[in-house]
């Protein structure tokens, strides 16, 4: 295929519940093909998707494609979903400045101060889990989602007596499905967030959006309220959905693979590299957030135009590539080169919050594991419900029994 030659569309919305259920067959058809291929996303956009490992880690670090919807094309039929300017829909040098400003205050030590509280909420979230009459649960409501969205709290100091109200809040503008509850939420978030900034500007305290308030550089640059609202977005959005899918998916792998699980309890000293595999075997990002050629690319010969198109890596086909992991579709926490992985991202935009989704996975499934030593999937496998898109990859609820 050509500049000159018009590329046939791949309809992966037709392919309905089979691609939401186990994308990685079509994906794999396609690699062997070529590395890009004219896609009908299941949103019903149509963008150009690049598969394999060599091929979507270089874009993922591509100056030639641009984060910021401002490049975007009109014709795509694609609206920006995030309200306001954040590290994820920026380009150099305001990626740069944002970057260093949130770096400033999201430092490993903090992460680190984090630890004996995440476990804390965990041992918590656990406690009521196990006190169901029927030993009968579903893992995502009882602790996927709401420990990601504990630390959230946090992190962002919302007060003790505001969580409830909060975590309802943020939880209908990220994952409702009845779309006039959704929009009402997503208008009401940044009312409380400014007024929870306005509260820390007035009484700051040990937590992360005191820092980042406060935070500066060395010409005394700090981040504006717009941005101090981004971030907390960026926060709920991207830090929230990819942990809770992260725990979802990791237990759910362990399940379905008894031998490893097995493997994993005799010897937790492989969680660090469980959660590696789980990362690699089934992230929680399919595909990336959204990037606009500024140029034409021409990626093995297959030229796409520049004018703002949108492209995505398929990073769910990366992390599975034959050319880069050995019998790739096989789950193995002890896999070596599962930390080459790009669930979360290459180059600049790499995730900041990659540390901290490591830190909660690890002490989730952990605990979950020596508190529920016959854990077991409490639905067949071929029966979970799959969230649908291209964006995050998990289930919609996990049910299990102990």
């Amino acid at each position: 295929m050509t500049a000159d030659a018009p590329a046939a569309i791949v309809d992966l919305a037709a392919l309905g519940e089979d691609f939401t259920r186990d994308p990685y067959p079509v994906y794999a058809k396609l690699r062997e093909a070529g590395p890009v291929h004219r896609i009908r996303m299941p949103e019903g956009a149509d963008a150009w998707l690049v598969v394999g490992y060599e091929a979507g880690r270089a874009l993922l670090a591509d100056p030639r494609l641009s984060k910021e919807w401002r490049n975007a094309s009109p014709a795509l039929g694609v609206a920006q979903v995030a309200s306001g300017r954040t590290m994820l829909s920026s380009d150099p040098p305001f990626h740069a400045r944002l970057r260093g400003l949130v770096t400033r205050a999201f430092t490993p030590r903090r992460i680190e101060q984090l630890t004996p509280r995440i476990q804390e909420m965990t041992e918590s979230l656990l406690d009521a889990m196990l006190a169901a009459p029927h030993r009968r649960a579903d893992l995502v409501d009882a602790l996927a989602f709401p420990l990601p969205m504990g630390v959230i709290c946090e992190l962002l100091g919302v007060p003790f007596l505001d969580r409830a109200s909060f975590r309802e809040l943020s939880n209908t503008a990220i994952s409702s499905t009845d779309p006039e509850a959704r929009t009402a939420a997503v208008k009401a978030m940044p009312a409380y967030l400014s007024r929870l900034v306005a509260s820390k500007r007035e009484q700051p305290g040990d937590d992360l959006m005191s820092a980042l308030i406060t935070a500066s550089d060395e010409e005394g640059d700090r981040l504006t309220g717009e941005e101090l609202l981004g971030m907390a977005w960026l926060l709920l959005v991207a830090g929230h959905e990819t942990t809770v899918n992260l725990i979802s998916n990791g237990v759910l792998a362990l399940l379905t693979h008894p031998e490893q699980l097995a493997a994993l309890r005799a010897d937790f000293g492989l969680i660090d590299q469980a959660v590696e595999e789980m990362l690699r075997y089934e992230g929680p990002v399919e595909t990336p957030t959204y990037r606009f050629t500024t140029e034409p690319l021409d990626i093995g010969g297959t030229v796409i135009p520049g004018g703002g198109e949108l492209v995505l890596v398929a990073l769910s086909d990366a992390n599975r590539d034959p050319a880069r992991y050995e019998d790739p579709d096989r789950f193995d926490i002890a896999r070596h080169e599962a930390r080459s992985h790009l669930s979360f991202g290459h180059g600049i935009h790499y995730c900041l919050g990659a540390p901290l989704a490591r830190l909660e996975a690890r002490i989730a499934i952990r605990s979950l594991l020596e508190r529920c030593p016959d854990l077991a999937l409490d639905i067949d496998p071929a029966a979970v419900s799959w969230r649908t898109g291209m964006l995050i990859r998990g289930p919609h609820a996990l049910p299990v029994s102990w």
